[in-house]
């Protein structure tokens, strides 16, 4: 017999910085998560927010998961000695089952692995939520942006019918 947690999480996870542009330009269909391998500098500057998704995608290469393209301001006063690459490929910490069913679905079906968020784990760990997806045509985004704006008409004919009703 299988013990469910009955504890929940007290806390949740502290979002560092979201990549709005993943789920417009890509359809999202699974969700992983994953550790970050950083220097100490980075951490620094992730506590600050000085991070940017944009333009940043997840490779795998030799069996391994990198990030690439996660823009990391330096701070002027996190280090003297160690040179600061803002743009540095780091390394995803992820077991090699998870690699191996993400490296078939990207090399066989297609799919793209697009990082969705930062966030704290337990205030010490920095995990990456990441998507796996296919990228949007032009129209499917239309229509993304056609419901949406539907969906914002509907909620104001809604308020104005409460308040006048």
């Amino acid at each position: 017999m299988v013990k469910k947690n009955s504890k929940k999480s007290k806390n949740p996870p502290a979002t560092i910085t979201r990549n709005k542009r993943a789920t417009f330009e890509f359809k999202i269909e699974e969700k992983v998560e994953a550790g970050l391998e950083l220097q100490g500098w980075e951490v620094k500057s992730l506590r600050m927010g000085k991070v940017t998704l944009a333009d940043c995608y997840v490779f795998i290469k030799n069996g391994e998961a990198f990030m690439h393209g996660c823009t990391v301001q330096p701070l002027n006063t996190a280090t003297t000695h160690v040179v600061c690459d803002p743009v540095r490929t780091k390394k995803l910490l992820m077991k090699r089952s998870e690699i191996d069913k993400l490296e078939g679905l990207i090399e066989r079906q297609g799919y793209t692995l697009v990082p969705l968020s930062l966030y704290w784990r337990k205030s010490a760990w920095v995990k990456v939520e990441i998507g796996l997806g296919k990228g949007k045509k032009d129209h499917d985004k239309r229509q993304d942006t056609k419901e949406r704006e539907w969906k914002v008409e509907q909620s104001r004919v809604m308020k104005k019918s409460r308040l006048d009703g």
